[in-house]
């Protein structure tokens, strides 16, 4: 008789060989970026995606390249540093994950914070939304759907 199991707890156990390294790597080197490679070039090149090669050999290890986006004269100084960017990010990971890097020539882009200006719910949304809450007894949940409506006619103007 063969006993019936949760997907969810084979999940992980297939998925964890072939996404834990690729995208958890990417994502701690995207987010310790400015300890690697310092906060003057953090301005200036941003890693883009990691390139796994399977061992030609039995025995060989995988090598894995990343990319790093920058722009030609930053590519030059960043050639220089290359092993000691290496030495930090394999240093975040206690081992030699990343074998190269290759400097992309394109322009990077600073992240730009985008200020929403604060919009103001009309006397029709007011009125519509405290209809929607008369029924609500308990104050605390009443609040709580108060500020999500109005966060929702917010995201609509």
């Amino acid at each position: 008789m063969c006993a019936l199991k949760l997907i969810s707890n084979a999940i992980p156990k297939v998925t964890d060989k072939t996404f834990k390294r690729k995208y958890i790597a990417l994502g701690r080197i995207v987010t310790q970026w400015r300890d690697i490679v310092g906060d003057n070039m953090a301005d200036h090149a941003q890693p883009l995606k990691i390139h796994y090669r399977k061992p030609k050999r039995k025995g060989d290890r995988a090598t894995a390249t990343l990319d790093v986006a920058t722009s030609s004269a930053q590519a030059s100084l960043l050639v220089m540093q290359k092993g000691v960017i290496l030495e930090k990010i394999n240093h975040i990971f206690a081992d030699s994950l990343i074998t190269d890097i290759k400097f992309v020539h394109q322009t990077t882009h600073k992240p730009q914070t985008k200020v929403k200006k604060a919009a103001i719910l009309s006397d029709e949304q007011k009125n519509s939304l405290s209809d929607m809450l008369d029924n609500i007894e308990d104050s605390e949940l009443k609040a709580r759907l108060a500020s999500m409506g109005e966060a929702f006619f917010k995201d609509k103007n």
